[in-house]
């Protein structure tokens, strides 16, 4: 697919926007990771990386996405919303009584793979799911995001042991390397570093990139399209929490949280967004 730059930059501008008016309608929400994943979901999702069907999100054809880190997957609901999965209007219901849009993506809600949320398990999903292709020689990929305090969890490493031994090759592991957790900035708290070695030595193919850099981005998930690989590729991506809002940058506050609305006003300001423009309507895709 031909796609530029710019046009992933104003998609990624309006899905930092979603995410910051849905988490201050809701009043909760995990804001920061969100906001740092955000130009690698757009990559995927946009970039003609992932292959999909809103029409009819079980398409067997379909490759998988999971979303471990699932309490960012906030910005996977505007994602999905803006392709078609399920209306627009449903954003303002996030977290809101009735609304199929929780604080952790399930599901019930079409376009999502996996119930996530508790951490460290998407990786062992999606080998599985790289498996069961292999076995019954399906040609689909599957993609985990993970966090990289995600990365403290047991259960990550055993399902990284588990996708070398079988050569998953089929298996994408990307890491939201914003280099903080809930509690503190990773290297404070219990150091991931060398992290790429650690990959490695559990036997994956690893690359590192700048994780806001769509170029980078592209580059990395295209190449692991490419056949030829026997092992599964793991990308470290480095990025920054709360990505697009300067006052939410690196601030461990923002891990989650929810603007004042000066706070939001300034947010906006910083997004080019006009104060009236964020109306949410039925079928505007």
């Amino acid at each position: 697919m031909d796609i530029s730059i710019d046009f992933l930059e104003k998609k990624s501008r309006w899905v930092r926007r979603q995410i910051v008016e849905m988490i201050f309608n809701a009043k909760k929400g995990h804001i920061g990771g969100a906001l740092s994943c955000t130009d690698i979901l757009v990559s995927l999702f946009y970039g003609g990386i992932i292959r999909y069907d809103a029409k009819n999100p079980s398409w067997p054809e379909r490759d998988r996405f999971i979303m471990s880190k699932g309490h960012s997957g906030i910005a996977l609901y505007a994602i999905l919303a803006d392709l078609g999965f399920f209306p627009l209007s449903e954003l303002a219901t996030f977290c809101k009584n009735g609304s199929m849009l929780g604080g952790h993506p399930d599901r019930n809600i079409p376009g999502i793979e996996a119930d996530s949320g508790s951490l460290g398990q998407g990786l062992g999903i999606g080998a599985g799911l790289s498996l069961c292709a292999k076995l019954d020689s399906r040609k689909y990929k599957t993609v985990v995001l993970l966090g990289d305090g995600e990365c403290y969890e047991g259960s990550v490493w055993e399902a990284a042991m588990f996708a070398s031994h079988h050569q998953l090759d089929n298996l994408v592991a990307v890491i939201d390397r914003n280099q903080q957790c809930v509690t503190d900035f990773t290297e404070d708290c219990v150091r991931l570093e060398p992290l790429i070695d650690k990959w490695s030595a559990f036997g994956w193919e690893v690359t590192s990139i700048d994780g806001h850099s769509y170029k980078d981005i592209l580059h990395a998930l295209n190449d692991s399209r490419v056949d030829g690989r026997e092992k599964p590729l793991a990308i470290v991506a480095h990025t920054t929490k709360g990505k697009g809002i300067s006052f939410m940058e690196r601030q461990l506050r923002w891990h989650h949280g929810v603007p004042t609305m000066d706070e939001l006003e300034t947010a906006r300001k910083e997004l080019d967004v006009d104060l009236c423009e964020i109306v949410v309507e039925e079928g505007k895709k």
